[in-house]
């Protein structure tokens, strides 16, 4: 395996997948500045809140907190600020059209390093309703039980 197939995953976006059904998922690199970059390296990267969108053909990620360097000073921007995803034009197309119908949308599942670049996997989402989420966590925990239970008679 070389240095460009190493993949290092900073962030997770876990309550994505607690309020959305992920359809599909995509990578996309992001437009960042050298602090901010070291700061994602340190872990200090919060996706909890986070969605993307798509304007004049352009896609790009907002509510993503990348918390300031310590040693940036001056260099560091602003923390909340709005940052561009790149993908390919015909991705983008493909995605806009999805998120024009109703109940999609497009949220950053999870941030990581793929060699020495920084990738973002967006994620095609529905939304959950409260019935759903319900169902999903009675399935988790009825699982984790018979995981539990196996495991007490394998002893």
């Amino acid at each position: 395996m070389s240095k460009l197939d190493s993949i290092k995953t900073v962030a997770q976006n876990k309550k994505a997948y607690h309020d959305y059904f992920v359809e599909d998922k995509y990578e996309a690199g992001i437009e960042l500045f050298g602090t901010e970059v070291k700061s994602i390296r340190a872990g200090k990267l919060n996706l909890k809140d986070s969605w993307c969108s798509v304007v004049e053909g352009e896609i790009f990620i907002n509510g993503m907190h990348v918390s300031p360097y310590e040693q940036g000073n001056i260099f560091n921007r602003d923390p909340m600020r709005v940052r561009k995803l790149l993908m390919h034009k015909r991705e983008i197309i493909k995605l806009y059209s999805y998120v024009k119908q109703d109940g999609y949308s497009l949220i950053p599942l999870s941030v990581y390093f793929r060699g020495s670049n920084v990738k973002v996997e967006v994620g095609l989402c529905k939304g959950k309703k409260l019935y759903d989420k319900r169902s999903s966590d009675a399935e988790r925990s009825a699982k984790r039980s018979i995981e539990r239970a196996l495991k007490e008679r394998q002893q």
